[in-house]
């Protein structure tokens, strides 16, 4: 919760909402990233159109205190406020839909959205140097930075990786539950070899909810990471319009 007395802190508190294929997740962050509230969380509507999406996000929120601005990591390709793709909630149902301006107009706040990786990226990150960042879940999110800035976002999740599949359909949720842990952490192992190889990362960052499933030794410039980063993330997406001269974490 917001400290009383400060209203600095309270102006700067911002409301970051994680939308996951199988999981709506929210917090308030002040504006160093620290966790100013425990996560709320409830299981995401099947089928999820955009007027669905748009209520439950309004009842998942309504316990937590006032925030000044919004931040979103949404699953899926997010280009000036409006959704490209989104393969886990329907595309047919989300393409083209302006979602940030909708959920602005639905929460009464200033809203910005990013893809849920690039979200989490923005609060693992040190800012130092080519960081990646993968979430193993439902497929796999990917994210690239170099000294803190995000590049444009690319859907690796959909390119080819192994024995003509693609990244999800060799190691996401689906595949885990199909192969097994044992074989699902050896194709792992080899996309992390993969990506370090094609991005040259000084760090790669895993997240998402099948990280933990992770069984071998990470090598040098790996590590997991939790996904309250995703919440915290928020807190970089606003840096630049806090007026605020604190930096965040």
């Amino acid at each position: 919760m917001a400290r009383a007395g400060g209203s600095h802190v309270v102006d700067n508190l911002i409301l970051t909402i994680d939308i996951g294929g199988t999981g709506l997740k929210a917090a308030i962050v002040d504006s160093r990233g620290s966790l100013r509230t425990e996560r709320v969380r409830v299981e995401t509507p099947h089928p999820c159109p955009p007027p669905v999406l748009l209520t439950a996000l309004a009842e998942l929120v309504r316990p937590l205190p006032d925030a000044r601005a919004v931040a979103v990591g949404f699953p899926g390709v997010i280009r000036r406020g409006r959704v490209l793709t989104a393969p886990n909630l329907g595309t047919e149902d989300w393409q083209g839909f302006g979602l940030e301006r909708a959920l602005s107009k639905r929460l009464g706040k200033p809203v910005r959205i990013l893809n849920d990786a690039d979200l989490q990226g923005l609060g693992a990150i040190r800012g130092r140097g080519i960081e990646v960042v993968i979430t193993l879940g439902t497929g796999l999110g990917f994210a690239l930075l170099a000294d803190g800035v995000l590049a444009p976002h690319l859907e690796l999740s959909h390119h080819p990786f192994r024995k003509g599949e693609s990244y999800e359909e060799q190691i996401g949720n689906r595949a885990l539950e199909e192969i097994g842990k044992k074989k699902w952490n050896r194709r792992v192992r080899e996309a992390i070899d993969t990506l370090r190889h094609l991005s040259n990362f000084d760090h790669l960052y895993i997240g998402g909810g099948n990280a933990k499933k992770i069984d071998f030794e990470l090598e040098r410039g790996v590590s997991l990471v939790s996904s309250t980063f995703a919440l915290r993330g928020g807190a970089r997406l606003w840096a630049d319009a806090l007026g605020d001269d604190e930096e965040t974490a």
